[in-house]
């Protein structure tokens, strides 16, 4: 597929049997211990008052100035990433015409809208990634698409399906309610906006607005600070390849060691005089290998290529089995090792399966191996001692989301990089001149914020509006104890409203996957309703309750110690995981089947769970 090395070279010297689990375990549960706030995931501070600017679109100039529209149409679509576009494709393939995009950006594209920082890319395969390329007809130039290319994925796929028509940018929704007397969403939007809607689809996505942490005197900064959603390319030139000329004589610090710093830090090195990466808790950072699509490889794919690929790589990563690994990288790694090692064992012992706690310790056992691999490598790639043993992270690989970059690791060899290692504490506070870390001030000209987007915070504060539906019940009372849906997807006493987020539904490591699977449900249940005349489609009471029922059996089936054994992250609640909510809030089984529910539900054909009514 890609002109490139074979990752093996880089696995040389794998741990096997040698590590010693016992204390592996005793120092992750050290280091799990260093890293736990009371506060948890109230450590972060919302974006608004004071804080507001820090949410500033620096991707449009000037003020926007059109009149209000008011218009009544069939379908009202609020977000215009990954969510919003795919369902309106899928809406469109389906003959919906009558729609609008409502999108708080400038343009389509959402995360890929908002983040342009030096070195965006994603990480995830781009043959597995980018949505509808074989309806689009685009082809990905490299093995990891970088954001530039995906934001213009984005644009392609919204001309082709004709998106653009009726979208409204630099809009925000700030009030949808349900009208009874009119079987009505009534949309209000901060440009005085009114939109009466037969169905809505909130797709406000959970990648969307930027996370900032609560350290004290964060308002005090006298010099530049930016989140890296809102980069500031005025002050620091160059653009998302790098090249960040204006960054030559001064002093930047940045807080957040997650994927997003892993991709700007090599920028950042190589263009300030001075560079101070201030860690909490370490990346695991292993080989990304990237190069480029071989287009005579490209050209040879069949019809249908894509969804063979990302099933194949959608089975792989969560243990199944596939007779070959298209993807072949990172991700299916660790899952295909695991899932070799027990099929070994179980011919070993000639049994017919293994029983639960011997999967168990051979899941374990092949993931301490692979993080001893990655601490190996730092040990390799990081000339300093002290600076490679503080990089090396101490948690099981999915505690936190892996990264893979070849560059990172080799940017603590340069003499302007500094890594401040806060031993799990985080940053002790912010002054007018820089950062303080154990009683130290660290004068700085530019602190940028790696700090990634809001997901485990409640739904009204991510999307940024109430939703209101039959008989006055906002969303916020009815998640008040907890999630309820159907299917993820439907509410009950919200007709004709639709919700798209990974709350009681499928859950992948390749989100657009995931989301494209929702929006194929989403446009059948919006097109069998116009086609039998249906005034209002909603689930019923009993389908949610029998859906939150066997979310919770098969939670009931989920080793829950994985989560509060973790080291802090958005995964688990910043290390202090809701075990009762775990109940019914996450669909327990494989990426696929939750797919294949859905599809066996829309072939039986009778729309079961939801009620009609003409």
């Amino acid at each position: 597929m890609t002109k490139r090395s074979d990752q093996s070279g880089e696995r040389d010297g794998r741990a096997g049997s040698s590590v010693d689990t016992e204390a592996l375990r005793a120092k992750y549960r050290e280091e799990r211990e260093k890293r736990l706030r009371a506060d948890a995931a109230d450590q972060y501070v919302e974006i608004a008052g004071i804080h507001a600017h820090f949410e500033r679109d620096p991707w449009v100039e000037g003020e926007l100035s059109r009149a209000p529209v008011t218009d009544d149409v069939d379908v009202v679509l609020i977000g215009g990433g990954f969510g919003g576009l795919i369902t309106g494709a899928r809406l469109r393939q389906s003959g919906v015409q009558s729609l609008r995009i409502v999108e708080k950006g400038g343009d389509f594209g959402g995360t890929w809208y908002w983040n342009r920082y030096p070195g965006v890319a994603c990480d995830v395969e781009s043959f597995c990634y980018l949505p509808m390329m074989e309806e689009v007809g685009t082809k990905p130039t490299s093995k990891y698409p970088p954001g530039p290319e995906i934001f213009e994925h984005c644009r392609a796929l919204a001309r082709k399906f004709d998106l653009y028509r009726g979208a409204l940018f630099r809009t925000e929704v700030n009030d949808l309610r349900w009208d009874e007397s009119v079987s009505r969403w009534i949309v209000r939007t901060d440009r005085g906006d009114t939109l009466r809607a037969r169905f809505v689809c909130m797709a406000v996505g959970f990648l969307e607005k930027p996370k900032l942490p609560g350290i004290p005197g964060i308002e005090l900064f006298e010099g530049k600070a930016f989140h890296t959603s809102r980069w500031d390319y005025g002050y620091t030139g160059g653009d998302a390849n790098g090249n960040l000329t204006g960054l030559r004589d001064k002093r930047v610090g940045v807080i957040g060691t997650g994927a997003t710093a892993v991709q700007c830090v090599p920028h950042l090195g190589a263009s300030a005089q001075q560079l101070f990466v201030f860690q909490r808790t370490p990346a695991g950072v292993g080989v990304r290998n990237n190069g480029p699509v071989d287009p005579e490889w490209a050209e040879r794919l069949a019809p249908g290529w894509q969804k063979r690929r990302i099933e194949n790589f959608q089975t792989l990563t969560c243990g199944g089995y596939e007779e070959e690994d298209l993807v072949a990288d990172g991700w299916t790694d660790v899952p295909k090792r695991v899932h070799d090692a027990i099929v070994a064992a179980t011919v070993a012992t000639g049994q017919a399966s293994l029983p639960p706690e011997e999967i168990a310790a051979i899941a374990e056992r092949i993931d301490h191996e692979a993080m001893e691999e990655v601490r190996a490598r730092i040990a390799r790639v990081v000339r300093d001692p002290a600076t490679a043993e503080a990089l090396k992270p101490y948690y099981n690989q999915f505690c936190k989301r892996p990264c893979f970059h070849d560059e990172y690791l080799p940017t603590f060899n340069r003499p302007n990089v500094k890594l401040v290692d806060t031993k799990g504490r985080g940053v002790e506070r912010i002054t007018k001149k820089g950062v303080v870390v154990d009683g130290v001030e660290i004068e700085l000209d530019c602190l940028v914020y790696a700090t990634g987007f809001e997901v485990a915070t409640e739904y009204v504060r991510r999307a940024g509006y109430e939703t209101t539906g039959r008989g006055g019940l906002t969303i916020s009372e009815k998640w008040r104890d907890g999630y309820r849906t159907f299917h993820g997807l439907h509410l009950h006493d919200f007709p004709n409203c639709f919700m798209m987020s990974l709350a009681q539904s499928g859950y992948t490591l390749n989100f657009p996957y995931m989301i494209d699977v929702q929006a194929q449900h989403i446009a059948y249940v919006i097109g069998e309703a116009m086609a039998r005349g249906a005034r209002t489609v909603e689930a019923s009471e009993a389908a949610e309750d029998a859906w939150c029922a066997a979310l919770a059996e098969r939670a009931a089936h989920f080793d829950r110690t994985f989560a509060e054994q973790c080291t802090p992250s958005y995964y688990n609640n910043e290390g202090r995981p809701d075990v009762k909510s775990l109940d019914r809030n996450f669909f327990f089984g494989g990426p696929t089947e939750f797919a294949e529910l859905l599809a066996a539900w829309r072939a039986e054909g009778t729309l079961q769970g939801l009620v009609l009514e003409r």
